[in-house]
C-alpha cells in the first residue's frame, strides 16, 4: 500500500510501475548490493516509495540497464536534480519526443535525451 505522500503510480511525472531493490537484483543476476552500488554510482536511480527504495520499472529491459540511462542520469545530477526531479523529468511527457524521456530511453533513443539533459545544466 503506498504511503499517503507518495506519488500514484502512473500518473505524471510518475512510472507506472516500481520495482523494490530485491527484484531488480533478481532481473539484472546480481546481488543486491551490487544494485546499490549502481545507485551510488548513477547507473541507476530509485526513491522510496511505499516505505522502501524502488527503481523504476521502465529503466530495466532485457536483464539489463536500459542504455544511456547512466550518462542521461549524470547529466542530470550535474544539472542539480535530485532524484524525486530526475524521476520527475524522465517519466514526464514531452510532445516534442512524443512520449516521456524514459520512454525514448527504451527506444534506443538516447542521444536525443542526452542532448536535452545536458541543456538543462545551462
Amino acid at each position: 500500500m503506498p504511503d499517503s505522500a507518495d506519488p500514484v503510480p502512473g500518473s505524471v511525472g510518475e512510472p507506472a510501475q516500481w520495482l523494490p531493490l530485491p527484484d531488480v537484483a533478481e532481473l539484472l543476476k546480481i546481488p543486491v548490493n551490487r544494485v546499490h552500488q549502481l545507485i551510488r554510482d548513477r547507473k541507476l536511480v530509485a526513491v522510496r516509495r511505499g516505505g522502501f527504495m524502488q527503481v523504476p520499472a521502465q529503466l530495466i529491459g532485457d536483464g539489463v540497464v536500459v542504455k544511456h540511462v547512466s550518462g542521461v542520469l549524470t547529466l542530470l545530477d550535474d544539472a542539480r536534480f535530485d532524484d524525486e526531479e530526475i524521476i520527475r523529468w524522465l517519466f514526464t511527457a514531452d510532445d516534442s519526443l512524443p512520449g516521456t524521456p524514459a520512454q525514448a530511453l527504451a527506444e534506443n533513443r538516447g542521444t536525443e535525451i542526452k542532448r536535452r539533459a545536458q541543456a538543462l545544466g545551462f
